[in-house]
């Protein structure tokens, strides 16, 4: 039987008349990397959004780690602490690389906050970033920032939509570098929607496709890509357009 931290139960989200997300049932498994791809407006965005519990169902449920979270419920705090996003465009403070980096451990009343971002940023070799102001970051940098805020906090989930987009070739490997290490050395969850189906097959362990807010097929990377059952999926796999 398999651990799973997250498990979606008929998960509806609209928005006025539109339905952004249709899940009749899925599981995410604790440790696992799951692979969300899919063409724009697909639902992809909204899952995430669902999955990190920042907005309510419309109908159905998220049951995080045993927790049932519907429409209704209410997120403890030590729930959200769990978890942590990352968006597509980094969303970087006003201030030095080191203080992006040591917000989130200030926030939580962690002694040697500034310390312990130092010493994370350094052994991700970027501790020469430390003092730079986050305005003066490269795109690809402050990405790598942003990931790195996210990680110093050690969640047992990370949610990352589009993490490289627009990012160079060196600065996609790095991102990758981290996510890699963050979920074979730390342990963490992770879920990660991208356009990128290369991307999808060298970092998840499990893909699961997204055609207008519903499940098309999930299951293993190289089953899924070598031997997809779905028409859909080998036509996306495949570069065709998808609707």
């Amino acid at each position: 039987m398999r651990d799973s931290i997250y498990i979606l139960d008929r998960l509806v989200k609209r928005y006025g008349h539109r339905e952004a997300c249709n899940i009749a049932h899925m599981e995410i498994i604790r440790g696992e990397i799951l692979g969300i791809i899919g063409p724009s407006g697909s639902g992809k965005s909204t899952l995430l959004r669902l999955l990190n519990l920042l907005e309510p169902p419309t109908s159905g449920s998220v049951t995080f780690d045993g927790t049932v979270f519907d429409g209704h419920t209410s997120v403890d705090i030590a729930v959200r602490r769990r978890m942590t996003m990352v968006f597509q465009n980094p969303l970087l403070f006003n201030t030095s690389v080191l203080s992006n980096v040591a917000y989130g451990l200030k926030v939580r009343g962690e002694k040697d906050n500034r310390e312990k971002a130092y010493q994370f940023l350094d052994r991700l070799g970027m501790g020469d970033l430390a003092r730079e102001h986050a305005a003066t970051l490269s795109y690809g940098e402050a990405q790598r920032v942003a990931l790195a805020r996210a990680l110093v906090l050690g969640p047992d989930v990370l949610l990352l939509d589009e993490p490289t987009a627009n990012l160079d070739p060196f600065n996609v490997g790095v991102i990758e570098k981290l996510i890699l290490q963050a979920n074979r050395e730390m342990g963490t969850t992770i879920v990660l929607v991208t356009h990128n189906v290369f991307q999808a097959r060298r970092l998840a362990g499990r893909v699961a496709l997204l055609l207008d807010g519903r499940e098309v097929e999930v299951g293993p990377t190289e089953e899924l890509f070598s031997q997809a059952r779905d028409p859909r999926t080998r036509a996306f796999i495949n570069g065709e357009m998808v609707y």
